[in-house]
């Protein structure tokens, strides 16, 4: 099993960046694929996630309306579009997947539901 992210970098405050993570080597399609990022010093935050079986999503409240999560499933990658940067933003963004997990709209992800990881991909929000 392997989660392969790309895409981070250093964009400028208001910039874009797209996120792409690419999966391999599961015997079924995993159900559930998040996004988290962790900034130092602080704990892994579940940013979004999207679910296979419906296609139905998950935001945090920080980035609601200026992050979009979706997959290509014939591809079997994850993408997360980032708009509207801010400088908060800036933390090494992880992919996670997990078989039977099921993302909840109103709810939150938490680490401990996915059981694979990627490297991690660093994005900076600098001026």
């Amino acid at each position: 099993v392997q989660l392969v992210e790309s895409g981070g970098g250093l964009v400028q405050p208001g910039g874009s960046l797209r996120l792409s993570c690419a999966a391999s080597g599961f015997t079924f399609d995993p159900n559930a694929i998040a996004w988290f990022r962790q900034a130092p010093g602080l704990e892994r935050e579940g940013v979004s996630c999207i679910n296979r079986s419906d296609g139905s999503t998950y935001y945090a409240d920080s980035v609601s309306g200026r992050f979009t999560i979706s997959r290509d499933n014939a591809k079997k990658t994850i993408y997360l579009q980032m708009d509207s940067l801010k400088p908060e933003d800036t933390a090494v963004y992880y992919c996670a997947a997990d078989a039977d997990y099921y993302c909840s709209a109103d709810g939150s992800v938490l680490p401990g539901d996915f059981g694979s990881w990627g490297q991690g991909t660093q994005v900076t929000v600098s001026s």
